[in-house]
């Protein structure tokens, strides 16, 4: 019987696995100029920013086009990658340096990679991770209206989905309809990077804060000061969320996507 079960074993870890899901080729649609009022003070004053065009990721960059990347770029895999750009958590969850081990990669965002490998992948398209004003202006806007910020129900449907995040994997891209630019799941699936995050919040000498080095707790306890609106709990919650990291952090529920100017391919 022991012999039997052993022989099971040894086929069942001969037999060839499914094959990594295809990577659908990035897709940037354009988000149009416009003033952003932004939900992040300055001190105690309100930010107006005139945001000129750009091209933005329809979706988070997903496995299966991260896997690729990895592939074309071996320095960037987990066991290559330099300490200095990676922690001990870099797709830790994923079956291989290189495949996921999801069926459904191809439709899943890429969560455990750091700011510096997000960088990486929007450099091979010749793009760049948004700032945080470009998030936020691209964010704002619901199916309907490119500013719904001030809705009560969106704002708490977004943070009941947030608060019930759960599990080493996020959902799968697209349950939910695009905004008025094209846009999927900016706000209820994952947590994004910026390319500015670590600069979002002074400190209380009023010096840039240093990512990852305790300004959660700044946050915690200036968050009247911090935010246009402090009762806007789940835009309080993804910044501490961001803040807490250092660039070469990762965490199971931050993933990202690109931005471009309009025009602009790779």
């Amino acid at each position: 019987m022991l012999r039997a079960l052993m022989g099971l074993l040894l086929l069942a870890a001969l037999m060839p696995r499914p094959a990594p899901a295809d990577a659908a080729a990035p897709r940037f649609v354009t988000v149009p100029g416009g003033q952003l009022v932004s939900s992040l003070l300055d001190g105690t004053r309100t930010v107006t920013v005139q945001m000129a065009p750009f091209a933005m990721l329809e979706e988070p960059v997903t496995e299966a086009q991260f896997a690729a990347f990895l592939r074309a770029h071996p320095e960037w895999q987990r066991g290559h990658i330099a300490v200095l750009f990676a922690g001990p958590n870099y797709l830790a969850s994923w079956l291989t340096p290189t495949d996921p081990g999801d069926a459904q990669a191809a439709r899943r965002p890429v969560t455990d990679v750091s700011w510096f490998a997000a960088r990486a992948y929007c450099d091979s398209l010749q793009a760049e991770l948004p700032s945080w004003y470009q998030w936020e202006y691209a964010a704002a806007a619901s199916s309907s209206n490119r500013d719904a910020r001030a809705n009560m129900a969106r704002r708490n449907a977004i943070l009941a989905a947030l608060m019930h995040v759960t599990g080493q994997r996020p959902g799968l891209i697209g349950q939910r309809p695009a905004n008025v630019y094209g846009l999927r799941d900016l706000n209820r699936l994952i947590w994004e990077w910026v390319s500015d995050y670590g600069a979002m919040f002074p400190d209380v000498n009023g010096d840039v804060g240093s990512a990852g080095s305790g300004s959660v707790l700044r946050l915690c306890g200036g968050a009247a000061l911090a935010f246009r609106d402090p009762s806007d709990y789940a835009l309080a919650e993804r910044v501490a969320a961001l803040s807490m990291l250092a660039p070469a952090d990762s965490s199971p529920f931050v993933g990202f996507r690109c931005v471009r100017k309009p025009g602009d391919s790779p």
